[in-house]
């Protein structure tokens, strides 16, 4: 590491631009109105930018011309797509941030660009020193000495959109300084408002646009805003800790100094740490790479499924592993929100690919808003079957998230679907964290480790749209799948808080409430039914008695059973009226089947006992 030195302020008189940057900010939040009102006020930087703009764009459509009038689009389509990096690295952060957002949008890049973006990099050259330490003073109100102790006279990270220091409190902390790129707001909001206008010509003038571009955009400023707010992404940081801090010991999240922290500047603990990708590192250091990857496998998916709250842009340097072992995430500045909609949602989806169930999937497509509410969903079911089926292969466990991904890119693109602004992000996150764990582990398999995770949630959770999804697992055709069920409750058993007697308080409850009539009926029909499927059965089949035999042994070895809670609960089920009506019913069919069975024998001695 670069030792750091005394810190050398220069005199206050800074660059006027320096200046003027730190303290003319004109929108703290995005507004298209008021962002149109500040452009059209200045119609000479407008025509400025426009054309900086506009002649890179021209050639480069040009050349598309040329190459499908020549016959060469395919040829020279990886050619253009590099090429199309290059200018949006050019043109700066919001180019650059449009970049990265389009290599998740698979409804609107064909799949040879999505490959390059995904490739598009924001490290820019650093600002000199004395205009962020103008935005310091600023913002702060104080020169940077009054401040810091020690401050590294270079940024060890220079992006789009702002440049990160180290150096030292007076009270002796180590601190990681974020600081502003100058004068970046006012030109994000002219690149907004151009984008904007050529998006809304574009819906008005080209019938092939499925996509509402301008709420796309929208939808990116807004991100994009909340990213420059260095105080809302300090927020961000103690949200985020308020999740995983007493619940996931091993997830580290730096602390905020608001002290040293406004819109411009931010000041948070300096980690200490190894990327998670310097693999020979982290095992000299004596630590578990896999144990780590695994957590932050967990951590995600409580950011997706259970808070709403999650963090899209989990690359390698924004995750540390530190000496103790644990997981720190840094840079909360792109952090996105989940409705609980949309979290059932995405586990009623998981289901219905376990099930194939492709024409549940597409309903689920249009529930989580990638189709239409009036999509004819005919051609579609076939399309996810292909898409899906193959991938499922044995088990879910083995899906691969980016072949997934890319399988749906090319799809996507050639049918009537958007991707929700919640779910590119997503998609961004999982294919991330995915690509990081496979550097890891080449083996390692993410859904592997998040299905008990999802088992826990649909044996445990008592929401109606899991109760819901759960009896879609179990039953088909009407038949009970006891296999599911054992499969279910042996990955349960592996999750972080997964606990057996809570599960079988909340199965009895809700198979005693109204909700749960339906199953009461079709688990009479299995418990008294002489045979029923079960493929881990020599036969492939087992009375619903012996079925309930199994499940009764697999459920003694977990280790958290009670068994005098156990005995708490079938006496809840005996006294409460539903489960004294269940008990004699299956009671009462057991008998009848009996009887039956005797007076056969009785009357027809002849005939084998098997064969009654």
């Amino acid at each position: 590491m670069r030792a750091t030195t005394e810190l050398s302020v220069p005199p206050r008189p800074a660059s006027a631009a320096a200046n003027q940057s730190a303290t003319a900010v004109p929108l703290k939040s995005y507004d298209p109105n008021l962002i149109a009102r500040y452009a059209e006020r200045r119609p000479g930087r407008v025509l400025g930018r426009l054309l900086r703009t506009i002649w890179p764009f021209l050639l480069f459509f040009l050349q598309l011309q040329w190459d499908r009038a020549s016959g060469a689009g395919a040829r020279n389509q990886i050619k253009r797509a590099v090429r199309l990096r290059e200018i949006l690295t050019d043109l700066g952060p919001t180019y650059i941030k449009i970049g990265q957002a389009l290599s998740t949008r698979p409804d609107l890049v064909p799949p040879a660009y999505l490959d390059e973006l995904t490739l598009l990099q924001d490290r820019l050259p650093p600002v000199p020193n004395s205009e962020a330490f103008a935005l310091i003073r600023a913002g702060l109100g104080r020169d940077p000495a009054e401040i810091y102790a020690e401050f590294d006279p270079e940024p060890i990270a220079a992006a789009s959109l702002g440049q990160v220091y180290r150096a030292r409190l007076k009270t002796g902390e180590r601190v990681a300084v974020k600081v502003q790129r100058p004068n970046l707001i006012p030109t994000v909001m002219l690149d907004l408002y151009l984008q904007r206008r050529l998006l809304g010509w574009i819906e008005r003038n080209v019938r092939q646009v499925k996509s509402d571009l301008q709420a796309i955009l929208d939808e990116f400023g807004r991100k994009l805003f909340e990213e420059m707010d260095y105080v809302q992404e300090g927020k961000n940081a103690e949200r985020f800790a308020s999740f995983f801090v007493t619940s996931m010991p091993e997830i580290y999240v730096p602390r905020i100094y608001w002290d040293y922290t406004c819109r411009q500047v931010l000041t948070m603990e300096w980690i200490d740490g190894l990327k998670l990708t310097r693999l020979e590192e982290i095992e000299r250091a004596g630590l578990n790479a896999r144990a780590v990857i695994e957590a932050g496998v967990q951590c995600s998916l409580r950011q997706l499924l259970e808070h709403g709250f999650f963090h899209a842009d989990p690359h390698p340097g924004n995750l540390l592993v530190m000496a103790d072992g644990r997981l720190a995430y840094l840079d909360f500045g792109m952090m996105s929100e989940v409705e609980p909609a949309q979290r059932y949602g995405l586990i009623q989806a998981i289901v219905h690919m376990v099930n194939r169930d492709f024409e549940g999937l597409a309903r689920d497509y249009v529930q989580l808003g990638f189709l239409k509410s009036d999509q004819d969903l005919t051609p579609i079911v076939p399309v996810l079957e292909a898409v899906f089926g193959q991938a499922l292969g044995s088990s879910i466990g083995s899906l691969n998230i980016k072949s997934i991904t890319d399988n749906m890119s090319a799809m996507m693109y050639d049918l009537p679907f958007r991707v929700p602004a919640f779910f590119a992000l997503i998609i961004r996150s999982l294919v991330t964290l995915e690509g990081i764990a496979i550097s890891v582990d080449p083996e390692f398999k993410v859904l592997e480790v998040a299905y008990p995770y999802v088992a826990r949630r649909l044996l445990s959770d008592n929401a109606p749209q899991l109760r819901a999804s759960l009896s879609e697992l179990l039953f088909k055709d009407g038949a009970f799948r006891w296999n599911r069920l054992e499969n279910l409750v042996r990955n349960a058993r592996s999750a972080r808080e997964y606990n057996i007697n809570r599960a079988l308080d909340q199965a009895a409850e809700f198979l005693l409430s109204e909700r749960g009539a339906a199953i009461r009926e079709k688990l009479i029909d299995e418990l008294t039914a002489t045979k029923t499927v079960n493929p881990n059965v020599p036969g492939g089949s087992a009375s619903g008695l012996q079925n309930l035999e199994r499940l009764w042994s697999l459920l003694r070895e977990d280790p958290k059973l009670d068994v005098r809670h156990l005995f708490a609960v079938l006496s809840k089920l005996v006294l409460k009226p539903e489960g004294r009506d269940l008990s004699r019913r299956v009671a009462g069919r057991l008998l009848e089947r009996e009887l039956a069975r005797l007076l056969r024998r009785a009357l027809l001695p002849g005939i084998p006992s098997a064969a009654l």
